[in-house]
C-alpha cells in the first residue's frame, strides 16, 4: 500500500523557519517526481515545489522564491521542504504527493499518492 506521512508542521513566528518531511512507504521514491502542495482556508490547492526523480527541483509559487528549497534523500525515502523566512500568508495546509516518472508538475491532478498533510501557521 502507498502511503506519504508528513511531519514537521506547527506554529511559527513570522521570518522563523520549519523543515517539513515527507516519509514514504510501500513503493521507492527513486522512480518518481515528488511535489509539495498547500491549501489555504478558502482557496485552491496550489503546487509550491517539486523534485524531479533525478533531483532537479521546480518552483510554482513564485512567492516562495528563495525562501523555500526542497530535497530528497532517496535512500531514506524521504523528501523534505525547508522554509525560511516565513510569512503568514504561508499558512497552509502543505502536502507531499508523488507522480510516476521523471517530470514535475504545478498540477495537483497529476499526482496520485498523497499524504494527509501538515499544518503550518505563521503568526505572532
Amino acid at each position: 500500500q502507498f502511503q506519504f506521512v508528513e511531519s514537521g508542521g506547527g506554529l511559527v513566528q513570522p521570518g522563523g523557519s520549519l523543515r517539513l518531511s515527507c516519509a514514504a512507504s510501500g513503493f521507492t521514491l527513486d522512480r518518481y517526481a515528488i511535489g509539495w502542495f498547500r491549501q489555504a482556508p478558502g482557496k485552491e490547492r496550489e503546487g509550491v515545489l517539486c523534485i524531479r526523480s533525478s533531483g532537479g527541483s521546480a518552483i510554482y509559487a513564485d512567492s516562495v522564491k528563495g525562501r523555500f528549497t526542497i530535497s530528497r534523500d532517496n535512500a531514506k525515502n524521504m523528501v523534505y521542504l525547508q522554509m525560511n523566512s516565513l510569512k503568514p500568508e504561508d499558512t497552509a495546509v502543505y502536502y507531499c504527493a508523488a507522480r510516476r516518472g521523471y517530470y514535475c508538475s504545478g498540477d495537483a491532478s497529476l499526482f496520485g499518492t498523497w499524504g494527509q498533510g501538515t499544518q503550518v501557521t505563521v503568526s505572532s
